[in-house]
């Protein structure tokens, strides 16, 4: 399945580990979350990363403590309509998760910019060549009206700071 980072198609180096199979040390794949739970002391004993995948309602404080072993999160829209994954990916952004932060499932153009500003940096998605709407729905707006997880101030701030920059003058 395609793979969209940094605005370039990529080739997808991790594999999803189907429900059947036993969680492998070092292997390069990502878990679902009950997967990782029920082989976390087994997996941490290597010096290896890994990744989960999450879903709606699946709680993103169960990896508190392990988001620095986490070099990726996929997280799942089942349909367009579920926003869970925008919270799920804000709130993980919070807790301090720098790795990649995946989204896969079902996502429009509509959605893209706002992927960006809860911080996901991957789309995961089965259509191909998704790069020229990705950079298009970003640039799309400049000013927002709520924080976000980069470093774009909303406009509120920025009218404050631009009223103290003035007033400094």
């Amino acid at each position: 399945m395609p793979l969209h980072k940094n605005g370039e198609q990529i080739e997808d180096v991790w594999s999803y580990l189907d429900e059947e199979a036993s969680a492998e040390v070092g292997a390069r794949v990502i878990l679902t979350l009950d997967q990782w739970k029920e082989n976390r002391e087994k997996l941490l004993q290597g010096n290896h990363s890994y990744g989960i995948v999450l879903e709606p309602l699946d709680e993103v404080e169960e990896l508190a403590e392990d988001l620095d072993r986490l070099a990726v999160i996929a997280i799942t829209f089942p349909t367009f309509a579920n926003g869970t994954g925008f919270s799920q990916a804000r709130l993980l952004r919070r807790l301090g998760f720098e790795g990649e932060l995946r989204a896969r499932g079902h996502l429009i153009q509509d959605q893209f910019m706002y992927l960006d500003r809860c911080g996901f940096d991957t789309l995961e998605s089965d259509r191909e060549n998704l790069v020229d709407a990705w950079k298009e729905a970003l640039g799309e707006m400049n000013v927002f009206g709520q924080p976000s997880s980069d470093d774009r101030l909303p406009a509120y701030l920025a009218r404050h700071q631009a009223k103290g920059q003035v007033a400094a003058e």
